[in-house]
């Protein structure tokens, strides 16, 4: 009969442990989860945030382009003429300036 009682002890006591290791696992499962569950989110938030900078970064560069291509303009006898004939209201002897009359 001891044999029979120590068979039941250790069976019992099998089946705690096992209950105690499915509730650890469960335990760490769920925690694993809702931890990548936010660094999902985060992974989200930061390729949304690497695309608006990328979007910047373009924009910048097509400013950039913008400047330069300006700069090149203003070196140019082109900008130099159309600078006077606007600002100063210079003209070429013999050349004759049409204007709208405003009404």
């Amino acid at each position: 009969m001891a044999a029979k009682a120590r068979y039941k002890r250790r069976r019992f006591q099998n089946r705690a442990g096992i209950a105690w290791a499915s509730m650890v696992v469960l335990i760490l499962v769920t925690v694993v989860s809702v931890k990548s569950v936010g660094l999902m989110r985060k992974a989200a938030d930061l390729q949304a945030k690497e695309e608006y900078l990328q979007a910047q970064i373009e924009a910048e560069q097509q400013r950039s382009e913008n400047i330069a291509e300006f700069e090149r303009y203003t070196e140019t006898r082109k900008y130099i003429e159309d600078t006077a004939k606007d600002k100063l209201g210079l003209v070429y002897p013999g050349e004759i300036i049409f204007k709208n009359e405003d009404r």
